[in-house]
């Protein structure tokens, strides 16, 4: 089947798929992730058809919304990209990247990596912070009915996967536990330099929420 068909149909299948899903994680966040894919690429020596298909389908069943199960989206995947009669070394070369890009991967060893895999985990990374890494964390900790913030709670800076996986902390504490720190794991040029700004942003709004949070401005 022609690529060009293949990515047509990945959008249709995911944009079907994720048409009820929170906010944080639906069809307009696979956009920007593909979107910041595609942008990434034009700089690295990947091959495209592998990069689109990963970042359009990287949270077509996200475990955090699956009980935790790590399976069901590398699975989703397989399944659909061999209805579209996809080769098998872009099948498995997809499932990889989707097994092993997700921050809470990074608690693992390391166990599989690519141009490819480095492309698309920094455009779903930047996609978790600036204005919009600031919007989705309220919207997922809304989701899940978690406070703002609490002072009496400190971040936990030294989770292991398994707490990482089961926290319920306030949002607030969300910005030191993950999104601060993606800046630096940030794997290409591109991605590094956008990092940048984005992660500013950050910074400055957690100094006006504590201003405003403590009656300073």
């Amino acid at each position: 089947m022609d690529s060009e068909i293949i990515i047509q149909n990945t959008v249709s299948y995911v944009q079907q798929t994720l048409q009820n899903a929170e906010g944080g994680h639906d069809w307009w966040h696979i956009l920007r992730v593909w979107n910041n894919a595609k942008l990434i690429a034009r700089s690295e020596p990947v091959n495209l058809l592998v990069v689109e298909l990963a970042a359009l389908l990287h949270d077509i069943a996200d475990s955090k919304f699956n009980n935790g199960n790590e399976d069901i989206g590398p699975q989703t995947a397989v399944t659909f990209l061999q209805s579209q009669s996809v080769n098998i070394d872009i099948i498995h070369h997809v499932e990889n990247i989707i097994r092993h890009m997700s921050f809470k991967a990074s608690f693992d060893a390391p166990g599989f990596h690519s141009p490819e895999l480095a492309v698309v985990q920094d455009a779903d990374r930047l996609d978790a912070i600036g204005a919009i890494g600031i919007a989705r964390a309220f919207t997922y900790g809304g989701f899940k009915g978690r406070e703002l913030y609490n002072p009496r709670i400190e971040p936990n800076l030294n989770m292991s996967k398994s707490e990482y996986k089961a926290s319920a902390a306030p949002t607030i504490n969300h910005f030191y536990e993950k999104l601060l720190l993606l800046k630096n794991k940030m794997n290409t040029p591109t991605a590094k330099t956008l990092a940048e700004a984005r992660h500013q942003y950050m910074q400055d709004y957690l100094d006006q929420f504590y201003a405003e949070w403590n009656s300073l401005k």
